[in-house]
């Protein structure tokens, strides 16, 4: 109980900014100018400033062991699949609402609260483990759902889904940030002071106005529509999939840093991409946009226990 507490209490401040920002957006007559545009200073500014001066760094960090990918992604397989099963058993889905609903229960919200919770609860250890999932997270992820709704819609496989899909990863500004550092850390370059403490300044913003802005990302989705389909993707998130991901990390002997970190980004709510998955197939948008209110919202609570469970 004493190890939930001291975890709850690093992790409250935290969704206490998304709770601001939620509100802030939702009664403060904030328009979505204003979210939109804090967004896109996060994703193209902050974030990667913080990432690639961590990972510039990268050869004075820990090494970090691949069998992670192994234990992250072999875990979301294995929730796909039976996230599709749910789907088409329990509430009579078809192939790409099953597809959507599979997602819904392994896709992350890993940088608005993936990278801030491991820095604040784990360390700056943990954070090669945390950058090597996010280089590959995008691309396997929405590769696979891709493959699964063109196989239920047409029986077959498009190469035009994949080259879009690693087009948009390899042009991603968090993936670009984490790659360039890597090279630039194993390289055995040292940044500049001219150039690392603006870099340290804007990184330090990262962590509070990601959390603002989900919050008010959040504010623009509504929880009636799909209640049911979206709490079952809740329970996939939030419990199965973490649970699933620690068995496999625990298997591959793992370290702990490693095993936490996995777990960690395993038990974070339902991410965003996974909304905009839903609409551009035309399914099951209502009930993703329940499940990410409501996965962020229990999250404040089962993040911090599932750390509290590993300690």
């Amino acid at each position: 109980m004493a190890t939930f507490a001291q975890q709850f209490q690093i992790a409250a401040p935290l969704f206490a900014l998304v709770l601001i920002g939620y509100l802030l957006s939702r009664w403060g007559r904030w328009s979505t100018d204003v979210s939109a545009a804090l967004s896109k200073f996060v994703f193209a500014v902050a974030l990667p400033a913080l990432l690639f001066r961590l990972m510039s760094g990268l050869a004075a960090l820990p090494p970090v062991d691949p069998r992670l990918l192994l234990a992250y992604f072999g875990g979301c397989v294995l929730v796909f699949m039976l996230g599709r099963g749910v789907a088409r058993y329990a509430f009579r889905l078809d192939g790409v609402g099953q597809s959507v609903f599979a997602l819904g229960g392994i896709f992350s919200n890993n940088v608005l609260l993936g990278v801030p919770l491991a820095r604040s609860a784990l360390g700056e250890a943990a954070m090669p483990a945390v950058a090597l999932v996010l280089v590959f997270n995008t691309l396997l992820l929405w590769t696979l759902v891709t493959v699964s709704v063109e196989w239920a819609r047409h029986g077959e496989l498009s190469l035009k889904g994949f080259r879009t899909t690693a087009r948009s990863v390899l042009t991603n500004p968090i993936v670009a940030s984490i790659m360039a550092g890597s090279l630039f850390g194993l390289a055995g370059g040292r940044l500049p002071a001219l150039i690392d403490e603006p870099l340290r300044l804007v990184g330090d913003a990262a962590t509070p106005l990601a959390l603002f802005v989900l919050g008010m990302g959040l504010s623009e989705y509504g929880v009636r529509q799909g209640w049911r389909e979206g709490i079952a993707i809740t329970v996939l998130k939030l419990v199965v999939q973490p649970f699933v991901v620690w068995v496999l990390a625990r298997l591959l002997r793992l370290s702990p840093v490693e095993t936490q970190a996995v777990v960690l980004l395993a038990s974070l709510a339902v991410g965003v991409n996974v909304y905009l998955m839903s609409r551009e197939f035309r399914s099951m948008e209502g009930a993703v946009a329940t499940s990410m209110v409501l996965s962020t919202v229990l999250a404040a609570v089962t993040t911090p226990l599932v750390l509290a469970l590993m300690s």
